[in-house]
This record gives structure tokens, sequence and C-alpha cells, in this order.
């Protein structure tokens, strides 16, 4: 059976509704949380690298580890899919940087497709604007050579494509509500930063997880085919 390593940097940042996409298509799916765990020896057969309150820019070792360790998943050619601070190690990895973006970006926000989004193979499937959920301060710069899918006034660079088989998002489509509720919990900081409370965040949510765990599961299915 294929191997799915869910790359975690939070116990309360896992991989959601990805692993039940990666499950029902044969994939068994090993959870690492590295800070406190380490990185295993192999990518296995699918590289999801998930969020975390952490930045890419801090000094710790184990992220500059992780940063290698991406370079040797993307060298071996597996499906990688970087969600926020996974999209942003991502990025690094791959020759792009990483700064503080205008705002503490929080809940729902309404994001733009680029033109190549427009037609890209899995986000062709959105309208031009939709809704997505967010939790970050820190913006991307595409890494040279990569596709931007997904813009937004204040981010500009919400999503990317290095290759068929290479995306990073900084939102999450991948939350459920008990996954938010987590968040909510575990860095009230951040929802003081946003100006919210924990329940306006999860009341505004609600509605539209069912279509974002849809796109989620487009993610899977396409990266698994390529």
């Amino acid at each position: 059976m294929k191997v799915a390593l869910c790359l975690q940097h939070v116990l309360f940042e896992g991989p959601g509704v990805f692993r039940l996409a990666l499950e029902t298509r044969g994939y068994t799916v090993k959870n690492v949380v590295v800070p406190a765990e380490g990185l295993p020896a192999d990518p296995g057969d699918f590289l999801l690298i998930m969020g975390g309150p952490m930045s890419v820019n801090d000094s710790d070792a184990w992220i500059e580890a992780e940063i290698q360790f991406v370079k040797t998943a993307l060298a071996n050619d597996i499906p990688v899919l970087g969600i926020c601070f996974g999209a942003q190690l991502l990025a690094k990895a791959l020759g792009g940087s990483v700064t503080p973006g205008p705002k503490f970006e929080l809940g729902m926000s309404s994001v733009s497709l680029t033109d190549m989004g427009k037609i890209d193979p899995i986000l062709s499937a959105m309208p031009q604007d939709f809704l997505v959920f967010q939790w970050h301060g820190e913006g991307i710069t595409l890494p040279p050579g990569s596709t931007h899918l997904v813009t937004s006034a204040d981010f500009p660079v919400q999503a990317f494509r290095m290759t068929d088989r290479t995306y990073g998002l900084l939102f999450h489509p991948e939350l459920e509500e008990a996954d938010m509720g987590a968040l909510c919990r575990e860095c009230p900081q951040d929802v003081q930063r946003g100006g919210m409370t924990p329940e306006s965040i999860q009341a505004r949510s609600r509605p539209h997880l069912p279509g974002l765990h849809q796109l989620a599961d487009r993610f899977i299915d396409h990266l698994i085919r390529k």
C-alpha cells in the first residue's frame, strides 16, 4: 500500500479531510509532528505539509532540516502539497521567500483566480471569486518558475503550482469544524489579532466547509493521478 507522509508542526493542525481523500484512494496516512519527532528517512509516495503558528524564517534547526527534506521529495518527483505554513516552507524550498503581510488574515475571505488559475486542472472548477478559510500573518513571493494561481488584495500569492505534482496553498481547504475549534482554543492570541471571536469564526465558516472539502478532494484526486 502506498504511504502518504503528513508533516505536522503542531498536534492541532492535522490533515483534516485530506486523510479521508487519501485513504479512500488506497493510501496509508502517516503523521509525523516534526519539531517533536524529527523527520523520517523517506518522504513516502505523497508528501502533505501542514500548517503551524511558527515562521519559516525562524532559526530552529528543524525548519532548515525540513526544507532540505522537501527538496528531497521534490527531487524524487512525488506529489507534494503544502498548506499555509507548509506552502510557505515549500515556497522557500523552491527559491521563493516569506515575508510579513499587512495584517493577520483570519477566517473566511475572498480570493480570485488569476488568468493561469482559470485554466489550472484543479482550480478551473472554481468561480472567478470564491471564499476560503485563512489563518496566517505572513505571505509568499512566487518561487522562480512557478505559476501563480490564486490572489487577493492583501496577500497576492494565495496559491501556486510548480509542476502538475507540486502545489502550495496559503489557505486551508481541509479543516473540519472541530479543527477550527482547536485552532481557536490553541491560538487565542491569533483570534484577538484578527479582531474576531471563536463563535464568529465558526459561524461564518460553517456554511462554506462542504465546498472547501470538495476542493480538497479534487487536489488529492489530481495529484495522485499525475
